[in-house]
């Protein structure tokens, strides 16, 4: 299972709200939603997500074995 716990480590980082987040990446509140809840996410989403954080994408995903 991919998750997204590092993601918004990386936002507090950078100082970035989820508002903010969505603005720059053009993004709706609904995929927000959706990567707290760690559901499945477009390449193309994440590609964004690592260009408006500026950085890679280890950085805010990680895999979890399903147990």
């Amino acid at each position: 299972m991919i998750i997204f716990d590092k993601l918004w480590d990386v936002m507090k980082e950078k100082g970035m709200s989820t508002y903010q987040l969505r603005e720059k990446c053009g993004i709706d509140s609904k995929t927000v939603r959706r990567l707290r809840a760690n559901d499945n996410m477009e390449t193309k989403t994440l590609n964004k997500l690592c260009a408006v954080l500026d950085c890679r994408l280890e950085d805010i995903a990680e895999y979890v074995p399903d147990e």
